[in-house]
């Protein structure tokens, strides 16, 4: 039987033209094949761009047998007229070859690798598919928005614009896997078994619906790699191989190759993206400096994770925005890009960067990010769980708490569900209200007095902390909180406490993450947190928080609080409880820096 698998037929699609798909198994430079589908409209009174996604997830088909996305995420893309191509990458579903997880950007001239495999396929649909006009655009999310950087980095010629959505750049220090050298266990190990242990991606069965007592007993992660994944996934074993930021994630990290800004890309994240924030924002501020034609664009969203690609945007759990932000992004932003730069139809009226503020609700028009106009502005910790913007006084002065590991501080309220499957609510728990937490004994808060008037977030926010450990090691969960007034007009919504920015911290990283060091017990540390960018308007009347606590179970693995090299490998035996202190004092400062309008 001959390689070349061609399949036709045509099909209508409610409110689209129909389409004829075609399916092919596409040669790649090395002779491996890619499993690919090809929708052309029908009738098309004029050749047409071609719009690629590449995707290790499969390709899903409706009852007709045609990918949903063309009634669904790109319906209005569909109405404009494309080819939509969609292919399966490298080992995973009917295509051939060894799949590898965030594969390397090839350092042999003649090896393959993301970029090399979608020029492939772009010159290959030059040369074979019908109707066309010559020219690619790429776009995609997560996974699908990094193979679209991939592509970007070293493009085929007809590759004219492209909408990275979502990318992750770094594994290690802000995305899926790792967030500042802490280990993201739940997100880390469903992920891993689902994707690495079998081609249709099966969510992993817990047999129960609360997976917090799970992992708990589950213990160790050196016990998880024994009872359930051995040493048949190569990305766990890659987990316990590389503990440290060492050249095995480096090579894996996207901003280092952006050296240059070869075709329109338009860069997309959401603000309660759960898995993907600091890839986009990290990736685009990098393009930034080559950037000498202007082709480096950023949207940001009240958005979780690819929410702008589905729905109509108008909330975020029980957070309202006040319009259809999705809705928006998909007939005002994406669309009008690709008839831009693929088709030469209309102007492209998008300024450098366009972000949705949450609180006043309403999206700002900027000329960088962050704006080089903010001004910043510190929120220090002090005496009796107060935040204020006076710096504190001379008194010697800290807040204690005690960290144990085996009663961890859980991430959201239980039952905490699988981040897949049916029922999954891992999309929204960033805008879950955090009253679940406060006044706990294991959690440390400190909190304003109501605003007198609007204080507006726009850019960077930084925990600059000053903090000691009876222990050996500890992980620091830092939260900018919105808390929300007593007479907020939405009932529901009165003295809600929104998470605005957060992340974790690996104390043992502090001076290095590719050389960890124990902390000293007792020492005073500092400590500094980067909490990301955001654009958002605390309302007068609200108060601001902030919380700082040590586990966060179990979207982070338990740090045992007594140095292990590789904590991968500790035993139960090494795990035991501390008290982490936080300084509030002249000499020791504890705050929050904002960039404020």
């Amino acid at each position: 039987m001959p390689w070349l698998l061609l399949f036709l037929s045509a099909v209508s699609l409610p409110g689209a033209p129909g389409f004829a798909k075609r399916t092919e198994m596409i040669p790649m430079r090395d002779g491996i094949k890619l499993h690919t589908e090809i929708y052309t409209p029908e009738g098309a009174a004029r050749p047409l761009p071609l719009l690629l996604q590449r995707t290790p997830y499969g390709l899903p088909h409706d009852k007709d047998g045609l990918n949903p996305q063309l009634t669904g995420a790109m319906a209005e893309l569909a109405g404009d007229g494309y080819i939509f191509v969609f292919q399966d990458i490298r080992g995973k579903y009917l295509s051939e070859g060894e799949f590898v997880m965030i594969r390397p950007p090839r350092t042999d001239p003649k090896g393959v690798d993301e970029s090399t495999d979608c020029a492939d396929t772009i010159e290959w649909l030059l040369k074979n598919a019908a109707g066309h006009n010559g020219r690619v655009g790429m776009l995609g999310v997560s996974y699908l928005g990094w193979t679209t950087v991939m592509a970007a980095l070293d493009p085929h010629p007809a590759l004219k614009a492209t909408a990275p959505m979502a990318p992750p750049d770094d594994m290690y220090l802000g995305d899926d896997f790792h967030h500042n050298g802490a280990f993201r266990l739940q997100y880390g190990f469903e992920y891993v078994a689902r994707l690495e242990t079998a081609k249709d991606n099966r969510p992993f069965d817990f047999g129960r619906r609360d997976t917090f007592d799970w992992y708990l007993k589950a213990g160790s992660l050196a016990n998880i790699a024994r009872d359930w994944f051995g040493k048949r996934y190569p990305t766990w074993n890659d987990f316990v191989a590389h503990p440290d930021f060492d050249a095995f994630w480096k090579a894996r990290k996207v901003s280092p190759y952006a050296r240059q800004v070869k075709v329109p890309m338009l860069h997309v994240a959401g603000w309660w993206d759960q898995e993907d924030f600091y890839g986009p924002m990290t990736i685009y501020k990098a393009f930034e400096p080559h950037d000498s034609r202007g082709l480096n664009f950023l949207v940001v969203g009240p958005w979780n994770h690819g929410g702008w690609m589905r729905g109509d945007g108008d909330s975020l759990g029980p957070v309202r925005f006040g319009s259809k932000t999705a809705e928006y992004f998909r007939a005002q932003v994406l669309a009008p890009w690709f008839r831009y730069w693929l088709k030469d139809e209309g102007k492209l009226e998008l300024p450098e960067a366009l972000t949705f503020r949450t609180g006043s609700n309403t999206w700002q028009r900027y000329n960088s990010w962050p704006p080089r106009d903010s001004a910043a502005k510190a929120l220090f910790l002090q005496a009796g769980g107060v935040a204020s913007f006076e710096q504190p006084g001379e008194a010697a002065g800290s807040d204690a708490f005690l960290s144990d590991p085996a009663h961890p501080v859980p991430y959201r309220v239980r039952p905490i569900l699988p981040v897949y499957g049916e029922g999954s609510t891992w999309g929204q728990w960033l805008t879950d209200d955090q009253r679940h937490l406060h006044g706990r004994p294991d959690v440390a808060s400190w909190e304003s007095a109501p605003l007198e008037e609007d204080l507006t977030l726009s850019g960077q926010v930084t925990a600059r902390l000053f903090v000691s450990t009876t222990g050996s090691d500890a992980d620091w969960v830092v939260k900018l909180i919105d808390v929300y007034s007593e007479t907020h007009e939405e009932k529901t919504m009165r003295g809600y406490q929104l998470m605005v920015a957060n992340d974790v911290f690996r104390g043992r990283y502090r001076n290095s993450f590719e050389k960890p060091e124990p902390m000293k017990p007792n020492q005073v540390t500092p400590i500094s947190v980067n909490l990301h960018t955001q654009d958002y308007t605390f309302r007068k009347g609200h108060r601001l928080m902030v919380q700082i606590h040590s586990t966060w179970f179990p979207l982070i693995d338990r740090n045992p609080q007594k140095y292990i090299p590789n904590i991968f490998q500790a035993k139960e035996s090494d795990f035991q409880t501390a008290t982490h202190r936080v300084y509030r004092e002249a000499r020791y400062p504890s705050r929050l820096e904002l960039q404020v309008r």
